[in-house]
């Protein structure tokens, strides 16, 4: 059969694939990042039916959908938002960073990794997933809670630190020196810094230069102008995602919104190839002998990111109830922990980290929405039955109590 023809028959059954998949997760009120993980296992190296004309394709894919993850994030927020949230909540994304990424570089070290592996790992388990979370809050009905905004400040600052830890990471990846890598660093924070000042300052202006009212030619200049920004930036060794992401600050107002429109399909088209292209390069039987420890490490982080929600929650006034779902909102971990992972297995780092980042995430994503759902009620369960009391039974998952319920005539949105 003719090479081209095997090329459409094998990508055009991917992406029939994908569409299913996602179809099935909506039904289950579920995220499809697992079932996309699973099928790129199935169909990649020592899975059931390996992939051959259309794999360098699905690369070239995977690459565009974190580059469209990161412009649609970037979309999301003013760099008003950024910068206000890290004047003000900037001890939470510390506390985050301290009690998440430790847990990562010490079992990479543990396992004799090396350091540049801790630092990748250190990432994995330290990003939620903006995604899985924006959609859990939303089927609980929690987006007007009190403690929705402490939840949403943390993904914020996680957000603007990987404009910091991305080049870090390409740097140590690329193997070059400490004179190199500090440059690297230096152009990374001095360009996130001038993108800032300037949509502070010119957002507007720029954003009018982006305008359009016909929606093809508007798609057209703001994914051709991130792909050129994302293109320099990766020549510069800064990292395609970050100049993504400072293109989705630098836009801002109708021009986003319309940005946000057009572009969320193909970001999802994109992404769901990303981590099916992930799946591809893990081979499923190096998973099990890594098993052990990627569940240990949900374990821990699973707590740890429940400590930083419920201490930053009860840093902001909410009561114990709110902090809890707080707390058990944010363990899920997704597409940054895959993409942050898929930087690693690109460059031939440690072999082992790509199926542990395989099964940590495949562990988290579930337990996630199952922990933003049922973390308050036990602990509510545990501090009643230490108190010698009988606790009160919970009316169920909803949104909380009407004392936890935010005055706000609309409902909080974030969407990534």
């Amino acid at each position: 059969m003719h090479s081209s023809a095997v090329f459409l028959i094998e990508f055009g059954a991917i992406i029939l694939g994908l569409g299913l998949l996602g179809r099935m997760a909506g039904r289950l009120k579920f995220s499809p990042i697992p079932l996309y993980l699973l099928a790129g296992l199935a169909f990649g190296e020592g899975g059931l039916l390996p992939l051959g004309a259309s794999e360098e394709f699905v690369a070239i894919g995977a690459e565009i959908g974190v580059i469209l993850l990161l412009l649609m994030l970037g979309l999301e927020y003013t760099a008003t938002d950024l910068v206000t949230n890290l004047k003000t909540q900037y001890p939470a994304g510390l506390v985050d960073g301290a009690l998440n990424a430790l847990p990562g570089a010490a079992m990479a070290l543990m396992l004799g990794w090396g350091p540049v592996a801790a630092v990748v790992l250190a990432g994995v388990t330290w990003i939620s997933s903006s995604g899985v979370i924006a959609k859990v809050l939303g089927d609980l009905g929690r987006l007007g809670n009190r403690e929705t905004p402490v939840v949403l400040s943390i993904l914020v600052l996680e957000d603007l630190a990987m404009a910091v830890y991305l080049p870090i990471v390409t740097a140590l990846l690329a193997g070059v020196g400490l004179a190199a890598g500090s440059a690297t660093l230096a152009i990374a924070l001095g360009v996130a810094g001038l993108v800032l000042f300037v949509a502070v300052r010119y957002g507007r202006v720029i954003s009018r230069f982006v305008s359009s009212d016909d929606p093809e030619k508007l798609l057209l200049v703001v994914l051709g102008l991130t792909l050129l920004v994302a293109g320099i930036a990766q020549q510069l060794q800064v990292s395609a995602a970050v100049g993504a992401f400072l293109v989705g600050i630098a836009l801002s107002g109708e021009v986003a919104e319309g940005a946000h429109h057009l572009l969320s399909p193909l970001r999802d088209l994109f992404a769901a190839v990303f981590f099916v292209f992930f799946g591809l390069h893990t081979d499923p039987a190096s998973i099990p002998p890594v098993l052990l420890p990627a569940l240990a490490l949900a374990v821990v982080t699973a707590g740890t990111k429940i400590a930083t929600g419920y201490w930053a929650a009860r840093r902001n006034g909410i009561s114990a109830k709110g902090a809890w779902r707080a707390g058990g909102t944010l363990v899920a971990r997704g597409e940054f922990s895959i993409v942050i992972a898929g930087l690693a297995v690109s460059a031939g780092i440690e072999p082992s980290l790509g199926p542990l980042a395989t099964a940590y995430v495949l562990i988290l994503v579930v337990v996630g929405p199952l922990t933003a759902r049922y973390t308050e009620p036990v602990a509510t369960w545990v501090t009643a039955r230490r108190g010698g009391r009988v606790a009160a039974p919970e009316p169920g998952p909803g949104p909380g109590p009407v004392e936890e319920r935010l005055p706000l005539a609309e409902p909080v949105r974030h969407e990534s």
